[in-house]
């Protein structure tokens, strides 16, 4: 089986994980406040707050940028359950836009119709390694005076008009969960040019802690431990590296699958650095389809069978199925093998099969 996702974990990882473990300080500390550092340079952004994962980086952004009970803010229904949640944690309504057909993305003039006199925030996510339309969306927020929120979960080192992502809004959230372009195990980050959000960040992230043993806000223990820091320091060396090669096998099966009857595959935006977390192609019967590549040992992903607008838990709370084009691409979408463990002989074959599956 040609798997979806595959960490490349190499013996500088192994190496810089066992000096950790040899210090005898493996929490949070100097590794921490080195990934933190390097990181913040590879975006562009003045701070960098690591924290143990992307939803926490989320929730401790959020929390930072004051977002308080009965605020509102403008996201996807396309996207993992997180992005709405940890407005959820907050106290705040998430309120769904839909999304563009061809990118996933948030659609600017959807976020428009549903600004209300509550609406304190716009949170677009990157959605697959493709930064939204960040020009509109922050003319939108300027003339509103609303906060943007970057979830650039899924996209690490991708680029808007020459600006990585993460450095665009007044912060960003990134996640290095394995199946990402970058990981640490588990862990995550706040970016931002903003010395107060920074500041609070920090503070929110660690018990409410003003300094040691202080504590002037209800915090939580949301801390990266320095043995997660040292295996990302190693990881964001090789990120260029793994960006171009996934790059190349998209551009592959761009190549082979453009002019297969059946097969959309993905749009990229003009003036955007895409870095294919996930190749996303649409197809019709994508159930069937998905069996049959599953069955022929092509491992797939389904991101995501249901917007989070229409789960049961939003159900519950009151959320209604308005936002079409999500339900639609929710319908069709199928993520390809494209990460660097992919070889040649295993693009050839993914698009064999692909091939006979969409028949």
């Amino acid at each position: 089986m040609i798997p979806i996702a595959k960490p490349l974990i190499g013996e500088e990882e192994k190496r810089a994980v066992m000096e950790v473990l040899d210090s005898g300080t493996i929490a949070q500390g100097k590794r921490v406040e080195e990934f933190e550092h390097e990181f913040a340079k590879y975006c562009g952004s003045k701070h960098a707050i690591a924290t143990g994962n992307g939803t926490e980086a989320l929730h401790v952004a959020l929390m930072a940028m004051g977002l308080r009970q009965g605020d509102e803010v403008i996201t996807t229904p396309f996207s993992f359950i997180a992005t709405a949640n940890s407005i959820l944690y907050c106290g705040a309504k998430p309120v769904f836009a839909d999304i563009d057909q061809k990118t996933f993305n948030l659609d600017p003039e959807s976020v428009k119709s549903k600004i209300t006199k509550r609406t304190k925030a716009i949170m677009p996510v990157h959605l697959f390694g493709q930064p939204c339309d960040m020009k509109a969306l922050m003319e939108i927020a300027e003339d509103h005076g609303l906060k943007t929120i970057e979830d650039a979960c899924q996209a690490h080192g991708a680029e808007f008009g020459g600006k990585k992502v993460g450095s665009i809004g007044d912060c960003g959230t990134f996640s290095f969960y394995p199946t990402k372009n970058m990981t640490t195990s588990e862990g995550g980050m706040v970016t931002t040019d903003d010395d107060k959000i920074a500041e609070m960040s920090r503070v929110y992230r660690n018990h409410g802690q003003v300094k040691r043993y202080y504590h002037d806000y209800l915090g939580y223990n949301f801390r990266m431990t320095d043995i997660c820091a040292a295996i990302g320091i190693e990881q964001l060396k090789k990120l260029e590296g793994f960006i171009q090669t996934r790059t190349a096998n998209a551009a592959y099966l761009d190549k082979k699958l453009g002019g297969v009857k059946g097969v959309v595959t993905p749009f990229v935006s003009k003036g955007v650095r895409h870095v294919y977390h996930q190749y996303t192609i649409l197809v019709e019967n994508r159930d069937g389809v998905n069996k049959r590549l599953n069955d022929a040992g092509v491992g797939t992903g389904i991101y995501y069978p249901v917007p989070i607008n229409e789960q049961a838990y939003y159900k519950k709370l009151g959320y209604a199925n308005d936002t079409p084009a999500s339900s639609a691409a929710a319908k069709k979408v199928l993520s390809l093998p494209v990460h660097p463990s992919v070889s040649k002989v295993d693009l050839d074959f993914i698009v064999e099969k692909v091939k006979e599956a969409v028949k």
